[in-house]
């Protein structure tokens, strides 16, 4: 059963969707929506047969169309959304899937009702690597620590330094350090561990309103951990998952390509899986396998695994002082 895709966004990530999306021979694009037809017609361009909409109604009334990706701006995700759940197309949308809790629950419940497949893209969690890590995690014994870090100096920083707020730094579409970085290190914890019991976050915060960085001491019943991300600063640390009889060390949390684990005893095991697509390929290909076996929720990026990481973000950004114009 081959999957007639639309995409919301024309930007690069929308770009590395579509092309990791074609990998898979169940996928097709059939749609592209822009808010401008001049937009719409270059992206478009390099993909034949996609049809061009500039208004997002007309989108989701397609027969041509069975699901969507939103790729647009934070803010505007729970919107877009709801609509195309509600007009019965299944949705993949963008990490992080909305500016917060509420639009969160109710995006949820559009799919629900509707009888719709909702999943967060959140690539990392499908990626080969990451079933490494969950399959061996009992290897070192009880866990005490999860790391991670994930700082990477913005390419649009540099334009903010100089007084110019591009769309990463501005707190209108719900961007900054924890949303678009911060995720990626909150997302696997939950996956592997659950939702923490309490969190205690502390951040930077820029002119704009957004964090430029920050820091997030987690508590479990008998671990804890830390996830530090930055988009004004980088780091060259590995992620690590620390037991009591080894500790599990990750190249990149947003991006596992390597894992291995240096066991109390000196001794280290290679267990990295060789990787054949490209990493965006693997939550395109969990999304198309729901369909086609008639489920409607992932197990992995499940609605509950969404909704706890919207909840610590949440409380995150509340106690730096955080907020964006979809919380009022």
């Amino acid at each position: 059963m081959t999957i007639r895709f639309g995409v919301i966004g024309t930007n690069w990530i929308t770009d590395r969707f579509i092309q990791a999306g074609l990998e898979n021979e169940e996928f097709i694009l059939t749609a592209v929506y822009s808010r401008t037809m001049e937009k719409g017609q270059a992206f478009a361009a390099k993909y034949a047969g996609a049809a061009i909409y500039t208004d997002l109604q007309q989108l989701v009334q397609s027969e041509e169309v069975d699901a969507v990706y939103i790729a647009s701006p934070n803010s505007m995700h729970a919107e877009q959304a709801v609509l195309c759940l509600n007009h019965g197309k299944h949705v993949l949308c963008e990490k992080p899937a909305a500016s917060n809790s509420a639009e969160l629950r109710a995006m949820i419940e559009a799919a629900r009702s509707n009888n719709v497949l909702f999943m967060e893209a959140m690539k990392s969690t499908f990626m080969p690597n990451f079933g490494v890590i969950r399959d061996n995690l009992y290897k070192i014994g009880r866990v005490r620590r999860y790391f991670a870090s994930y700082c990477q100096y913005s390419s649009r920083y540099d334009a903010f330094l100089q007084g110019t707020v591009l769309n990463a730094f501005n707190p209108v579409y719900s961007n900054g350090s924890l949303m678009d970085l911060g995720i990626y290190c909150l997302y696997p914890m939950v996956a592997l561990f659950g939702k923490p019991e309490s969190v205690q976050a502390v951040g930077v915060l820029l002119s704009s309103g957004v964090d430029g960085e920050g820091s997030i001491v987690m508590k479990y019943a008998d671990m804890d951990a830390v996830v530090m991300h930055s988009k004004i600063a980088d780091s060259y640390l590995p992620a690590e998952i620390q037991g009591e009889n080894g500790t599990m060390v990750i190249d990149k949390i947003n991006q596992p390509y390597q894992v291995k684990i240096h066991y109390r005893d000196g001794t280290v095991e290679e267990l990295t899986l060789p990787q054949v697509f490209e990493s965006m390929y693997y939550e395109i290909d969990e999304f198309i396998t729901l369909l086609q076996s008639g489920e409607r929720e992932s197990q992995v990026n499940s609605h509950a695994n969404s909704l706890a990481v919207a909840e610590v973000m949440e409380e995150a950004r509340a106690q730096i002082g955080l907020r964006y114009t979809s919380d009022l």
